[in-house]
């Protein structure tokens, strides 16, 4: 699994041969600049689904439910999810939160909507969990994040994404579980991974803050930089726009054009 926040970033995840694609509320952050997740609403959500839906062919695409949407009351819930489905044009919908969240997650699923959960650090309540923290840590935590997961399975989420939790821990759940895990920052005894595309893609500079959990497969920066650099370059010295880039007009036509540009002068 890759996120994807737009038309392009989809297209490459769905042609790379992603068996998933999240349309994650890191958006809020990696597309639109924001402090945080908590800050993206629904109708930007919406937004975003229906531009990756566009692109994906064969991946299973999922939309997350932003902080906000479902908090209220199960019937909230399963009104955002039906309209991240229908409007969005994805397949299946994510949401924080354990066991809490249960009868919210069985509400949504026995619509008929397919529920990834999210256990472990949830980054839509880090104020209320002290930050971004490793979940899971000592005994009492590692049990917190197993009835979570086994919660929300019972629920009817189709898999559950574990994140920043201990990998001894994570590989434990997901023995635990019938249903797929799907780590990030979880180790790799996890039945999957997820990374925000645009982390592992390097398409920031040098210097911005990456968890701990990301590798970086490409960098994208520094080639669009040179790239955009070159074509300044070339913009400034006439190199670019060259022949081969213009539409060529026939030699008896500019004459004539010329002459009446001449005649108008004159």
């Amino acid at each position: 699994m890759i996120t994807a926040h737009d038309f392009p970033s989809a297209h490459v995840a769905d042609h790379a041969g992603m068996d998933m694609i999240l349309v994650g509320d890191s958006l809020a952050m990696v597309a639109l600049g924001m402090e945080d997740t908590s800050e993206v609403v629904l109708e930007e959500m919406i937004l975003h689904c229906r531009s990756v839906s566009r692109a994906t062919k064969a991946a299973f695409t999922i939309g997350d439910l932003p902080m906000g949407s479902y908090e209220i009351a199960p019937e909230q819930a399963l009104e955002s999810a039906i309209r991240v489905v229908k409007e969005g044009r994805v397949q299946g919908v994510k949401l924080e939160g354990g066991i809490e969240f249960a009868p919210t997650i069985e509400k949504i699923s026995r619509a008929g909507i397919p529920v990834l959960g999210h256990v472990g650090l949830t980054p839509q309540r880090q104020h209320a969990i002290g930050g971004f923290r490793v979940q899971g840590k000592t005994t009492t935590g590692a049990v917190k994040v197993l009835e979570d997961a086994l919660a929300v399975q019972a629920a009817g989420c189709f898999a559950v994404v574990l994140e920043a939790v201990p990998a001894e821990v994570a590989a434990l759940v997901t023995k635990k579980l019938k249903i797929p895990t799907i780590g990030i920052g979880a180790g790799n005894g996890c039945s999957g991974q997820v990374l925000v595309q645009v982390d592992m893609s390097g398409n920031f500079p040098p210097g911005r803050f990456l968890p701990k959990f990301v590798k970086q497969y490409g960098n994208v920066w520094a080639e669009s930089l040179k790239a955009i650099e070159a074509y300044k370059t070339e913009v400034k010295s006439r190199q670019y726009p060259a022949p081969a880039h213009t539409y060529p007009m026939p030699p008896e036509e500019l004459t004539e054009f010329e002459r009446l540009i001449g005649a108008k002068r004159a």
